[in-house]
């Protein structure tokens, strides 16, 4: 699923290493750069760290990764590229996004990740965080885009491309281990039962020695990567076999990750799961009994539930709504100095113990809250919310257009009508992959199916369908 280069001049896209390369090059999207591994060439790489070098203005870099086989190559090409800018590279190697965060917050410099988070094998990405370890902004992305388009565009380029010196950074990883302990105030997991599922990704290295760490009794699954098995049926996007492994082991809780461990799913003891915005109303609730919830405001994307809405104002809650993605969750909380947000996917920030998303944290502070109320995570789970029904369909799309709301207004408004002001519709083309999404909530299942479907047609008669 390449994209197209958008946010680069026309000069950038073309063959930059030999006749088998892709035509187009991947484009900041929503969460960095992503797109097929093949697309991620050493000389598209190499220019792209040197940009980011460029615009950072660092002089250390922290590169981390997580267990893709295309991931070590990429992370080699992005140091060398940071290194001809002068700017030295510390390679934490197989990483979670979050601890490659903490570690540009702990060192002050910019850091980078080599993921597609929850995509399959077959995908990578690029993302970085300023110095600091907060996500960039619009216009800095922007910037580095066109600063790569230029470096691609130069004749003349260096043809060597041995590997800088590069120092590794495995202390970092202890560091953030450590500030993971750390987040619950010297209380104890002791004696609950849990079970995490890593994806086969970055949480393998990390997740289990966590929540050891804290005293829990830990079941692991899905924490052997083999470089293809990342996020393959298992994970936050596929919690089948936690919920299975939940229920044989009768554990208190089940914790599923991404492949780059910045997301958690939960599963209760029954083995149903629990989503984020279920997650991110108990944190939400939790912290405004216990006064740790600065202005009682939560922030959340347009895609988080009606019923989480409804729960947080029968608590007096205020919630602040963003555009989806993590990052803009991100940029709420800083602008506003807000201590928690999150998204339907498992996305959930802690502002004042992090810069970003972190699923590891966030599950250790969820089994923390367990131990601490004395129920059971479905108990917990039922108080916290009632979900509407929610359909939500990804509809695959040969053009994806820059405004579908706007593009199908009139549908949309037929659609809201319907409902009666007891629903919602969203419509939004996807930042990462050629898809719109179409999401109905009603007062039952069937009527959101009913809805969804008509609108399926119409994005596929107005955006022409796409085979995937």
């Amino acid at each position: 699923m390449g994209l197209p280069m958008s946010a680069l001049s026309p000069a950038t896209v073309r063959d930059v290493s030999s006749p088998s390369s892709p035509a187009s090059l991947p484009g900041f999207g929503t969460d960095g750069v992503r797109g097929p591994a093949d697309v991620f060439t050493d000389e598209f790489v190499v220019a792209l760290g040197r940009a980011a070098a460029r615009v950072l203005e660092g002089v250390d870099v922290v590169i981390g990764r997580d267990t893709r086989a295309s991931g070590s190559a990429i992370a080699d090409a992005l140091a060398k590229g940071f290194a001809r800018e002068g700017c030295a590279a510390h390679l934490l190697g197989v990483a979670p996004t979050p601890a490659v965060a903490h570690a540009a917050a702990a060192r002050r410099c910019p850091a980078a990740v080599i993921s597609a988070s929850h995509n399959p094998w077959t995908d990578n990405g690029i993302k970085f965080f300023a110095a600091g370890g907060k996500k960039l902004p619009d216009a800095t992305e922007a910037r580095i885009a066109a600063t790569t388009g230029e470096l691609l565009a130069e004749t003349g380029a260096e043809d060597d491309f041995l590997l800088p010196p590069t120092s590794r950074a495995d202390g970092l990883l202890a560091d953030y281990r450590q500030h993971v302990v750390g987040a619950l105030g010297g209380r104890s997991l002791e004696g609950l039962s849990v079970v995490v599922d890593c994806a086969n990704g970055a949480a393998s290295i990390v997740a289990p020695e966590v929540f050891e760490a804290l005293g829990a009794q830990v079941g692991v699954i899905h924490a052997a990567p083999d470089g293809q098995n990342i996020n393959a049926g298992c994970g936050s996007t596929h919690p089948e076999d936690l919920c299975r492994a939940v229920t044989a082991a009768g554990a208190a809780l089940g914790l599923a990750f991404d492949g780059d461990a910045d997301r958690v799913i939960a599963v209760d003891e029954t083995g149903a799961v629990v989503d984020g915005d279920h997650l991110l109303a108990l944190f939400a609730l939790d912290r405004h009994r216990r006064g740790l919830l600065v202005d009682d405001t939560v922030v959340v994307t347009v895609m988080t539930n009606l019923g989480f809405h409804q729960a947080m104002e029968r608590s007096g809650i205020a919630v602040h709504q963003t555009a989806v993605g993590d990052r803009y969750v991100l940029e709420a909380l800083h602008a506003n100095g807000w201590s928690l947000g999150g998204e339907q996917s498992g996305h959930i920030i802690f502002a004042e113990v992090a810069t970003t998303g972190d699923g590891v944290l966030s599950g250790a502070l969820l089994a923390d809250l367990l131990v601490r109320s004395g129920e059971r995570m479905s108990t917990l789970a039922a108080g916290a919310m009632t979900r509407l029904p929610q359909v939500l369909q990804n509809v695959a799309v040969a053009e994806r257009p820059a405004d579908v709301a706007s593009l199908l207004a009139g549908p949309i408004a037929v659609a809201e009508a319907e409902l009666e002001g007891v629903g919602r519709v969203l419509l939004r083309a996807s930042g990462t992959e050629p898809l719109v999404r179409v999401m109905v909530e009603a007062p039952t299942i069937e009527q959101a199916h009913g809805v969804a479907e008509r609108l399926v047609g119409e994005v596929r008669t107005a955006c022409g369908a796409a085979d995937r």
